[in-house]
């Protein structure tokens, strides 16, 4: 007599991921959070993304305008994912909701209802797709500036889905010491203190690292953080003339699980030694034909973070150790984004 089926499976073993483990989570943080990128909502589509334990309804209206709503028509509950645009009218099964939200006609020719859809903050920008979100029902009172666009491609897109918390990727920008333990730096350090705004702070950095064939070179950084759901790096490497702008936006999701969003763009310097024109078309073609590889290594950089966020405990009090980076600091600009007190750990 053999074993059963049910028990000869291979066992159960390695990390359990963060949203399963059963710890605490941290409470959803409120402000902008990216739900898609702008080439994923062309006119006339219709997108469901999560967020913060719902759905969000995204389309694009005929004239291009984009609008955000709660997923459930106000009449019988129809998901608002399975509607069509006609023009600039969102029509479930039974009614059509007009740009503004308004029901404009009933599917059987009667006078339309006095109900309208729940519309939510959307703002488009940089590329990306940001919903707004408050605890408190708060409407936006700051925005994600519009950034200068580097290079002359198209930028580069990347979405995974994975297990942590939206707090532990932004905050991993002032996380000094694990630039040499995980991504192989020779040494990183921070030029400067950290500055905080209300919704805002900035930090320039600057990674010694080594490479096969090349040797030594630096890499300069400007990082800009945007609530808890956006970063913005500006990242200089002298040596080669490379620059590349990178966005990242962890969006929570579920407790304790998040969606995490990436868009390059590369430049590469004229050579200066060469007249204008050809100057111009070195850069053009070193653009060109490295853009995938940068990409490539860029998201493989980020990607040495991510079994470390989908297996971790957010940990507070942290026991920090020197040459950790300004984590406490961050910590406490980081509250305000909360329910106030806290609703989980902190």
């Amino acid at each position: 007599m053999g074993f059963s089926r049910e028990y000869g499976r291979a066992i159960t073993e390695g990390p359990t991921p963060a949203d399963a483990a059963g710890a605490p989570a941290l409470p959803y943080p409120s402000g902008w959070a990216a739900l898609a990128f702008s080439d994923e909502l062309r006119p006339g589509s219709v997108l469901t993304r999560p967020l913060a334990g719902s759905d969000v309804v995204l389309y694009r209206l005929g004239s291009g305008s984009l609008r955000a709503v709660r997923p459930y028509c106000p009449h019988l509950g129809a998901h608002l994912g399975l509607a069509k645009v006609d023009g600039d009218d969102l029509v479930c099964p039974f009614h059509a909701f007009g740009p503004d939200g308004a029901c404009v006609r009933t599917g059987y020719g009667t006078l339309p209802p006095r109900s309208a859809l729940t519309r939510l903050p959307v703002h488009e920008v940089n590329g990306a797709v940001f919903v707004w979100r408050h605890h408190d029902g708060r409407e936006p009172d700051w925005e994600i500036p519009l950034w200068h666009e580097i290079g002359s491609r198209p930028a580069r897109t990347a979405a995974w889905e994975m297990a942590g918390n939206v707090q532990e990727v932004i905050e991993n920008s002032v996380d000094l010491g694990h630039f040499a333990t995980l991504h192989g730096c020779a040494r990183a350090e921070i030029g400067g203190p950290v500055l905080y705004g209300e919704a805002t702070f900035h930090v320039s950095m600057r990674a010694y690292e080594t490479a096969p064939l090349v040797g030594d070179f630096t890499v300069d950084v400007e990082v800009d953080g945007y609530g808890l759901g956006c970063l913005h790096a500006d990242v200089y490497t002298p040596r080669f003339g490379l620059r590349m702008c990178t966005m990242v936006m962890p969006t929570a999701i579920a407790p304790n699980r998040m969606q995490f969003r990436q868009l390059n763009r590369i430049a590469f310097a004229e050579p200066g030694r060469l007249p204008k024109p050809l100057a111009r078309a070195v850069s053009r073609t070193a653009g060109r034909l490295l853009d995938s590889a940068v990409f490539r290594s860029s998201c493989e950089f980020t990607a040495a973070d991510f079994p470390i966020w989908h297996t971790k405990q957010y940990q507070q009090p942290p026991r920090l150790a020197p040459g950790d980076g300004p984590i406490g600091p961050f910590r406490r600009w980081a509250r305000r984004f909360y329910p106030q007190p806290a609703d989980g750990p902190r």
